[in-house]
C-alpha cells in the first residue's frame, strides 16, 4: 500500500472514530473519551488534512462543529454561524496564535478580552420588540434545536429587555450547571434510586435538552452570557468589552472573571492565575478564551473553516490521579468495532467520582503496558470523561494480568477478527452492531428519517418491532400504538409519514445509511456516481471499484465483503420490496458534473430545501458547500434573513443568486 493509501485509509478511521465520539458528546451528553483525547485525534486528522489536502472532504470533522440536532424539539436555523473555537495547550501555541493574529492584521496593535472557558453548553438567544423569542442550541453550528420553552425556566435569561434594547438582536451564552447544584441533583437522584450524572456539563445539557420543560424548571441551572450575535435597528458598541457591558446594562449576567487585556504576556499571566483558582470555581471549566477586542478587526480576521481567527481557546493542563484498574470491559459498535474501556477502583478526580474509563485499542493498551489490577494514572483532562494514561510499574504485585482481546464476540458469540487496529464481529446480524445501525440508518446524514431518533430506535428495536433497518417500512399505525408506550396517534402519522418520505432519498444517502465499513458520505457519493443502482454496486468487481477515484482496497474489499453476507442482502430485498429507491434516476446529468469547480455558499434560511439538501445537490452536481465567503467563491445563495455573508458577497463583488435561481440552477445542471 502506498503512502498516499495509508493516509486515506488513516483518515477514514479518525474520521469515523471522531463522528461517534461527536455524537456520543454533543447529541447524547454522553461522552466516552477526555477532551484531550477528542482533541488528540481531531489534531491527528488535521495533520494528515495539512500534508495531504486531497484527503480533506466536505464532511470531514475538521469542517463542522457539535453534531446534527435532534429533530424532536424542532430546529432553528442560526442566522450566523455558532462555531466552535480552535484549541492552544502551552504558552509557545498561544505565542503562535498571536503571531498569527499580528500578520493578518499587519502589525496593527491589538487588545484582548479573556474570559474564563466554561465547560456549559453553548446557546443562542433571539429578541424581538423586547422579548425572548428564540433560545436554541448549537447543533451542528448552522441548526440548532429550539429549546425556548426550557431556557423561559431559567431564572438568569431576562425574559424582556429594556425598552431601549435594539428591536431585534441576538445574544450567546454557555448555559451551566453549579457543582453546588449538581451535587444536590444527584443526591436527591441517589435517594430516588435513579442513575447519577457523571459531571456537571452532562447534567445541564441534558436539564435543557428535556422534552418536558417543568422537569428543566427543576433543575438550578444558570447562565453567563459571552456575545452579542448580531443587532438591528439600532448601533451598537464596536468593541467586544464594550458589548459584554452593554449586554450587562441590558440585565445580561456576563461573567465578573472577565478581563481586558493590553498584551499577550497579560493573556497568559489570566490563564495561569485562573488555572490555579480553577478549584475554587463554583462552575466545572476547562481553559480560557481570548477573543481579539476590536469587533471591525474581528470581521477583518474572519473565519478559516469552522473556527474564528480572532479567538481561541488556551486549555487548561490535565487532572490526574491513581487508582486501581479492576478490569477491562467491551463494547461492541455499529460497525462491530469491539472497543475496550477501563473499570477502576472509584477514584475522585478533577470534582467528580470516575468509576470507568475510555481505552483506545489493544495496541494502545499494549504501547502503554496496561495490566488489569495495575495502579493506574487517570487523567481528566477537559474536565470530561477520564483516559487512563498509564500504569504506575514500582507498584505492581506480580499479580497483574496481561490483556488479550477476546476471539469471541461478548455479545453473540461470533468470530472476531483484526484488521490494522481494530478488533471486529464478523456477525453482521449481531444484536450490539444491529441498533448502532439502526441508529445510522435513520440519521440526517443518512436517510434522515424525522421523528425517528435515538430513544425510538432503541423502543422498537427491545419491543423486537424492528430488527434491522429494513423492518422499518412495514411498521403499522397499529403496532406502534399498541406497542409503544405514550406514543400519540399524531406521532404515529408523523413517524410513518417520514419513513414514507425517506423511500425517494437519492442512492448515495442508501449506500451511506447501509453502514458498509469504511464507506463514508463522501465515498457514497463516488460509489453513487459511477454505478446508476444499487444492484450495480452490489455485482461490481474489484477491478470496477478500484477503478474510482478515492477508492482503495480496503475499501473495495469492504464493500464487496458487505454484500457477500446474507444479512445485508435480507435488508436490501425489503428495502426493494418496500418501494425504497435503489436506483439513480439522473446517471447523466451526473456524469455532466456542471458545476465541477464552482464553490457555493448559502446564507439565510431556504423554504424549499433544507441546508443538508442544498449541500448535497450541489454535490451531486459537482460542486462544492463552502462555509465562508471568499474571492473564490462562484456563488453566494441567499434564503430568508441572510446573514454577514451576504454582505461579504457584495463587498468582494462575488455574485449572489436568489432560492429560486437556485432551484432552477441545480434542476437544470446549467448556468443561472
Amino acid at each position: 500500500m502506498s503512502q498516499q493509501d495509508d493516509a486515506a485509509a488513516s483518515a477514514r478511521e479518525l474520521r469515523t472514530l471522531i463522528n461517534y465520539h461527536a455524537h456520543r458528546y454533543y447529541v447524547l451528553d454522553s461522552p466516552e473519551i477526555s477532551d484531550a483525547e477528542y482533541d488528540g485525534l481531531i489534531r491527528q486528522l488535521e495533520q494528515i488534512e495539512a500534508e495531504h489536502p486531497e484527503l480533506v472532504t466536505p464532511d470531514s470533522p475538521t469542517q463542522r462543529v457539535g453534531a446534527a440536532p435532534v429533530e424532536a424539539f424542532g430546529v432553528v436555523e442560526h442566522r450566523l454561524p455558532l462555531l466552535s473555537l480552535a484549541n492552544v495547550f502551552s504558552g509557545e501555541e498561544l505565542l503562535a496564535w498571536h503571531k498569527r493574529v499580528l500578520n493578518l492584521a499587519e502589525g496593527q496593535d491589538l487588545d484582548f478580552v479573556c474570559e474564563i472557558k466554561m465547560d456549559g453548553l453553548a446557546i443562542a438567544l433571539t429578541y424581538d420588540e423586547g422579548r425572548l423569542v428564540t433560545g436554541a442550541t448549537r447543533g451542528d453550528g448552522y441548526r440548532g434545536e429550539d429549546v425556548t420553552q426550557n431556557l423561559r425556566t431559567v431564572k438568569s435569561i431576562p425574559l424582556s429587555v429594556p425598552k431601549d434594547a435594539p428591536p431585534r438582536f441576538e445574544v450567546r451564552g454557555e448555559v451551566f450547571l453549579p457543582r453546588a447544584g449538581f451535587k444536590r441533583l444527584n443526591e436527591d437522584r441517589a435517594r430516588e434510586g435513579l442513575p447519577l450524572f457523571a459531571n456537571p456539563r452532562n447534567a445541564g445539557a441534558g436539564s435543557v435538552r428535556q422534552l418536558d420543560p417543568r422537569i428543566t424548571a427543576q433543575r438550578p441551572l444558570d447562565i453567563y452570557v459571552y456575545a452579542l450575535g448580531y443587532a438591528e435597528g439600532k448601533a451598537v458598541p464596536d468593541t467586544h468589552w464594550e458589548r459584554m457591558e452593554y449586554l450587562k446594562s441590558l440585565g445580561f449576567k456576563v461573567n465578573p472573571g472577565n478581563r481586558l487585556c493590553r498584551s499577550i504576556a497579560e493573556v497568559e499571566a489570566y490563564r495561569q492565575e485562573w488555572e490555579e483558582k480553577r478549584a475554587g470555581l463554583p462552575y466545572d471549566a476547562d481553559g480560557i478564551v481570548a477573543k481579539v477586542n476590536s469587533i471591525e478587526m474581528q470581521d477583518r480576521l474572519g473565519f478559516v473553516a469552522h473556527e474564528p481567527r480572532w479567538a481561541v481557546a488556551y486549555k487548561f493542563r490535565a487532572v490526574q490521579a491513581t487508582t486501581v484498574l479492576k478490569d477491562i470491559g467491551i463494547n461492541v459498535g455499529r460497525t462491530g468495532s469491539l472497543n475496550p474501556y477501563a473499570i477502576l477502583e472509584p477514584v475522585f478526580v478533577g470534582g467528580v467520582t470516575v468509576k470507568q474509563a475510555a481505552l483506545h485499542n489493544e495496541d494502545d493498551i499494549r504501547r502503554k503496558d496496561i495490566r488489569v489490577g495495575d495502579t493506574v494514572i487517570v487523567q481528566r483532562a477537559g474536565e470530561v470523561i477520564p483516559e487512563v494514561v498509564g500504569p504506575v510499574a514500582s507498584k505492581r504485585t506480580g499479580g497483574e494480568r496481561v490483556f488479550s482481546m477476546p476471539s469471541r464476540c461478548p455479545t453473540c458469540g461470533a468470530e472476531v477478527i483484526k484488521t490494522e487496529a481494530m478488533h471486529r464481529c464478523t456477525n453482521a446480524a449481531c444484536p450490539a452492531q444491529a441498533l448502532e445501525k439502526l441508529k445510522h440508518f435513520v440519521s440526517r446524514g443518512a436517510m434522515d428519517i424525522d421523528g425517528v431518533g435515538e430513544k425510538l430506535c432503541a423502543a422498537l428495536f427491545e419491543k423486537g418491532l424492528v430488527h434491522d433497518a429494513g423492518d422499518l417500512y412495514y411498521l403499522t399505525r397499529e403496532q406502534l400504538l399498541e406497542r409503544l408506550d405514550r406514543v400519540a396517534d399524531k406521532s404515529v402519522a408523523n413517524i410513518l409519514a417520514s419513513i414514507e418520505d425517506s423511500k425517494q432519498r437519492p442512492l448515495s444517502r442508501v449506500i451511506f445509511a447501509l453502514g458498509i465499513l469504511h464507506v463514508g458520505g463522501e465515498t457514497a457519493d463516488l460509489l453513487a456516481s459511477r454505478f446508476s443502482s444499487l444492484d450495480g454496486l452490489a455485482g461490481a468487481s474489484e477491478e470496477e471499484l478500484l477503478s474510482i477515484p478515492s477508492v482503495g482496497p480496503r475499501i473495495a474489499e469492504s464493500v464487496m465483503a458487505f454484500f457477500r453476507q446474507e444479512g445485508n442482502r435480507n435488508i436490501i430485498r425489503k428495502l426493494r420490496e418496500a418501494g425504497v429507491r435503489l436506483t439513480d434516476a439522473a446517471p447523466a446529468q451526473r456524469g455532466a458534473a456542471p458545476l465541477a469547480g464552482q464553490e457555493f455558499v448559502l446564507t439565510g434560511r431556504l423554504e424549499s430545501l433544507t441546508r443538508q439538501e442544498a449541500e448535497d445537490r450541489i454535490r451531486r452536481l459537482g460542486g462544492t458547500a463552502g462555509s465562508s465567503v471568499t474571492r473564490k467563491t462562484a456563488r453566494v445563495v441567499a434564503g430568508a434573513d441572510p446573514g454577514s455573508k451576504l454582505d461579504k458577497a457584495r463587498k468582494l463583488g462575488v455574485p449572489v443568486i436568489s432560492e429560486e435561481e437556485f432551484l432552477r440552477l441545480i434542476s437544470s445542471g446549467t448556468e443561472a
